[in-house]
Formats: structure tokens, sequence, C-alpha cells
């Protein structure tokens, strides 16, 4: 009897249940800006984010690769606890397509934002108060994308400039790049 291959576990995709992995270097492409660039589990280039401000400004914007806007995310000014809203170039520029609030919770230090897309809230959630990784959850608690430090298969743990973002495959992984963006943000490391 032939052996069969499972739908959703291929050979080229090693992630549990179809997840999409990608590699997040917190560095920009632009000499002498900072930002981050997404590459995917090929090593292709699939987002770059440039902010043309110092570290943790008020406006940047998450790119393709050929350079089009995806988003445009703004922090709000005169927010005490902090309030970014990301917008989906060609849509309505006075309603956003997001927006993440900073959760200031003495009994819940875990969670660190508060996400609203649409009707939907998801939290984001620290993996441990020095580790910069995270996960984001939807209403119900299940992880929809999750951030932690990369690691090579020889067991090597990479530098802290180099994360690994594993989304789900319900997500839109725009928007998820979008929102580790404004956690990015929120940490000063754009």
């Amino acid at each position: 009897m032939a052996n069969k291959v499972h739908p959703q576990a291929s050979v080229s995709d090693p992630s549990p249940a179809g997840r999409q992995t990608f590699t997040v270097w917190m560095k920009s492409l632009v000499c002498h800006t900072n930002g981050c660039t997404v590459f995917d589990s090929k090593g292709d280039i699939v987002y770059r984010v440039e902010n043309y401000d110092s570290k943790g400004g008020c406006e940047v914007q998450l790119m393709d690769l050929q350079g089009n806007i995806l988003y445009s995310i703004l922090s709000k000014k005169l927010q005490i606890f902090g309030c970014w809203n990301g917008y989906r170039v060609g849509t309505n520029k006075e309603q956003p397509c997001f927006t993440v609030k900073k959760c200031y919770s003495i009994v819940r230090r875990e969670i660190a934002c508060q996400v609203t897309v649409g009707f939907n809230t998801y939290w984001i959630v620290r993996l441990g108060l020095k580790n910069q990784g995270f996960k984001m959850l939807n209403i119900s608690g299940d992880i929809v994308a999750e951030v932690k430090q990369k690691q090579v298969s020889s067991g090597v743990v990479l530098g802290e400039d180099v994360l690994a973002l594993e989304v789900e495959p319900c997500m839109d992984h725009s928007l998820i790049v979008a929102l580790v963006t404004v956690y990015g943000l929120i940490n000063r490391r754009l």
C-alpha cells in the first residue's frame, strides 16, 4: 500500500497544521532609517516597514517588496496609555482598519495590548517581561499568531533582532505584520 500524504502537511510546509512561518529582521533595508524586513519561509522578502522618523515615530508604512504601501500606521495624539490606528490603503481615512491600545494592568501583567479589527477583539500577550516574544489571541483564547526569537534547526538562537513569526492560516498575513509593527513601535524597536 502506498504512503498517503496528509493534505495539510506537505514537505515544503514544515510548520504544524498549515501555519505560515516568517522571519522578521528588525532592520530596515534603507540605510540610516528604522524599520524591519519580513521574509517568507523560502527566504524571499515579502514585507518591509520604513520609519523615517526616530524610533517609536508617529507614522510608519507597511509596504510590499515593490514599495506599495499596504498600511499606514499612525500614533494617536493625546492618548495617555498609547493608541495606534492602522489604515489600509484605498479605504476610508476616517475609519481605521484596526486599533491597538496599550494596556496598563497591575493584575494582568502579561497582557500588553488590546487589538480591535472591525468587530473582532484580539489580545497581544507577552511571553515574559524580558523576552520580546508575544502571542496574539482571539477572544476565545486561541493563538492566531506567535512571535519569538528565531532559532535555527541546529538549535542556535539568533540575535534579538531576528524573530520567528508563525501565523494561523485563517489570518491576513499583512494585517498580522502590521500588528507586529505596532508592537515594535510600542517597545521602541522601530
